[in-house]
This record gives structure tokens, C-alpha cells and sequence, in this order.
């Protein structure tokens, strides 16, 4: 399970940078994994207006918010850290959830869902100097139609006012048990799943479409992993097209090898597809082999085949737990 962190102060060491260390320390507690963009370190440019992504289904701007959408895509957990400039985010991080668009256009222009949809989760951490009673009116809504963007339910916030002076979150009195409070509610639905990996040689195909069949069907039980022995540059295209015909989204998917996912999270069962000698061994994890064709290179109507056999084999797998 992926916990993301949105830091979106430019102020380094500051109030915001502690507030959202303080969650993600929690996060570490239980064993999941975390990661934070720090908004301020990324080249993202402010969002055109072009409509370009509405019409494409991807924004044709080159920067770092590709690396944000696959991000956005593989977290369970999107939490949104940010200081209040004139009653909003500053401008980098307002830049980031206006390019968000690109997330809202395939949800609702193009009907594709976000395999992860039912289960993904945001929260918002705000802090601001002033005590007026309206400080958080604006991010609050922007937080909430950020979430539905990325397809995460907003799920709560924790907001604090007159932090003004580096140190002063440091020095609230209740923060570190707000955040604990929070944390602890956020995750515990997420840790009792059954943690799999979906093994296959390139992580192109099979244990793609499985990864994301797994989440589609079985998010609240499955915490979905997927891995190649040997994995490809990048997702199989038709693939890409062969799950949008079910509706759902598979852009911004990167295969990883089976080694990088098992050295960051352990799996409770490995099911194989195909990577035969080559598959890891990990110790207690109960293993699985489906032995089902690899379709790369050959015609849809073959990955069609495979995607509707791993779609049941997930159904049967769902049902079993």
C-alpha cells in the first residue's frame, strides 16, 4: 500500500514540512509505505486551459507532472499538506491540483475509472496564520473536487490556525495526537488486507491487468502488487486498449521488476503467470501459478481472451477470501 504526501509549502523545514511528517511517521508505524512529492523541488507549470486533455485524455505539457500521475494513480492514500496563501495554496501547488484535469477528463469525459476508485482515499492538512473564522472555506472546497479528480473520497481534514513562526506547529498542543487520531482512522480499513503479488515476466500484460482487476473488484480485501521477472519499458498498449473496453483505466502504469516490489513490501501470497524459474522466493508467502499464455505480440482478440480469464480467476480469488 502506497501513502502519498503532497508537501506543498515552498518553505523548507517549516510548519507545513512537520505537520505532514508527523502523519507519515504514523503511516510508517504499521508497516505501509509512503512517499512525498515536495511540490516545490518539481518543475510543474500552471495548466494551459487549452482543453487539450479533455479532448486526448492527456495534457501535452513536458514536466514532472507525469511522474505525479503515475503517483496519483498507484497511492491508496492522497494526503494534501499545504499552507494558506491568500486563503488557497500557493501557486506551484495550486499548478499541481489544476493539472489534475488531465485525471478528471479520463474519469468523466472519457468514462474510464481509475482501478482504485472505491477504495482511494485523500485528506487535507492546512495551516494558516490568521484566526479568521473563513480561512479554510477555499482550500477545503479545492481539497474536494481535488479528490474527485484523482478519484479519492475526501475523507477529512485537519486544520490549524495562527501558525505563523517556524517552530509553531512543533509547539501545538494537541497536533501530535490530532494527526494520530487521524492516521490511525484513515488507515485501518486498508490493514487487514491480504497483500498480493501478481507475478509475470515483462509486468506489461497479465500481472497488469490482474493488479488492477484485483483493486477494481477487491480493493477493501486485496492490496494488489505486480511485478515482471524481466519487465518491459513500458505497458503493453493493447493491453491498454483491451481494459479500456471494460472501463477501465490503465494510463500511467509503470512495470516494475518483481525484486524492487518485494524489497518494499512483503507479500502474503504470489501468484505467477509465467515468470516460472525466474519468480522470487519469499519467505512465508504462500505461492500460486495460474500458467496463463503471455498475449504480447499477438492481436487484441487474444488479449481479450486473457483479460476475460484473469477477470474471472480474480472474481473466483475474491469470493475465496
Amino acid at each position: 500500500m502506497l501513502v502519498l504526501g503532497i508537501m506543498g509549502s515552498p518553505r523548507k523545514k517549516g510548519n507545513t514540512e512537520h505537520l505532514l511528517s508527523l502523519f507519515m511517521n504514523e503511516v510508517e508505524k504499521t508497516g505501509s509505505r509512503t512517499h512525498i512529492v515536495e511540490v516545490g523541488k518539481k518543475n510543474i507549470k500552471p495548466c494551459f486551459g487549452d482543453g487539450v486533455c479533455e479532448k486526448k485524455g492527456f495534457c501535452h505539457i513536458k514536466d514532472d507532472m507525469n511522474e505525479v500521475y503515475s503517483l496519483l494513480r498507484e497511492a491508496d492514500i492522497i494526503v494534501l499538506a499545504t499552507p494558506m496563501f491568500f486563503y488557497n495554496a500557493p501557486g506551484q501547488t495550486k499548478s499541481l491540483i489544476d493539472r489534475s484535469q488531465a485525471l478528471w477528463a479520463r474519469r468523466y469525459r472519457f468514462k474510464l475509472d481509475d482501478p482504485g476508485y472505491k477504495i482511494k482515499k485523500g485528506f487535507l492538512l492546512a495551516l494558516g496564520a490568521t484566526k479568521g473564522k473563513n480561512l479554510f472555506e477555499g482550500i477545503n472546497l479545492t481539497a474536494k473536487y481535488f479528490f474527485d479528480a484523482v478519484s479519492a473520497s475526501f475523507e477529512g481534514s485537519l486544520t490549524y490556525r495562527k501558525i505563523e513562526n517556524i517552530g509553531d506547529m512543533e509547539k501545538h498542543p494537541t497536533a501530535l495526537q490530532d494527526v494520530k487520531d487521524a492516521a490511525e482512522n484513515i488507515l485501518k480499513p486498508y490493514l487487514t488486507r491480504k497483500k498480493i503479488l501478481f507475478a509475470c515476466r515483462e509486468n506489461a500484460c497479465r500481472s497488469q491487468m490482474a493488479s488492477a482487476f484485483a483493486r477494481y473488484f477487491a480493493g477493501d480485501k486485496i492490496d494488489a502488487l505486480s511485478g515482471g521477472s524481466a519487465p518491459a519499458d513500458a505497458v503493453n498498449p493493447v493491453m491498454i486498449e483491451a481494459m479500456h473496453e471494460k472501463g477501465i483505466d490503465m494510463a500511467f502504469r509503470k512495470p516494475r521488476s518483481i525484486d524492487e516490489v518485494v524489497s518494499k513490501e512483503k507479500p502474503d501470497i504470489i501468484i505467477t503467470m509465467g515468470c516460472k524459474e525466474e519468480c522470487p522466493f519469499v519467505p512465508g508467502a504462500k505461492m500460486e501459478n495460474w500458467e496463463l499464455p503471455d498475449p504480447s505480440g499477438k492481436p487484441i482478440e487474444f488479449m481479450r481472451e486473457i483479460r476475460d480469464e484473469i477477470e474471472k480467476r480474480i472474481m473466483d480469488l475474491n469470493n475465496s477470501l
